[in-house]
């Protein structure tokens, strides 16, 4: 009797043992995984980062041309010399903070 609970519970821990490594190989499975799925989406997080900012800059661009374009609007238009007056202040305020800007 002594005998069977013996062989018993070695084919018990074995199989224990057994889940144990099935489970185990599952979890480092999943790990490179995921591993790999974190680096697929930091690259992407990256490349849509650098879209944002070209999409950013090209606003400003479209921003600062329809100011231009606005300015001469209103220069080519004699009745609104007051809206010129205006923008063109607007314009060297700007001028005169980015140069207090650059001497600081």
């Amino acid at each position: 009797m002594y005998i069977e609970n013996s062989v018993s519970m070695d084919n018990e821990g074995q199989n224990t043992v057994h889940e144990l490594k099935t489970k185990v190989h599952t979890l480092m499975q999943l790990h490179e995984s995921y591993k790999s799925e974190n680096v697929q989406l930091r690259e992407e997080n990256q490349k849509l980062k650098k879209e944002l900012q070209q999409k950013e800059d090209e606003l400003v661009g479209c921003q600062q041309k329809l100011s231009n374009m606005e300015l001469a609007k209103a220069l080519a238009s004699a009745e609104s010399n007051h809206d010129a007056k205006i923008k063109i202040n607007r314009i060297v305020r700007e001028i005169d903070r980015c140069i207090a800007l650059l001497n600081k």
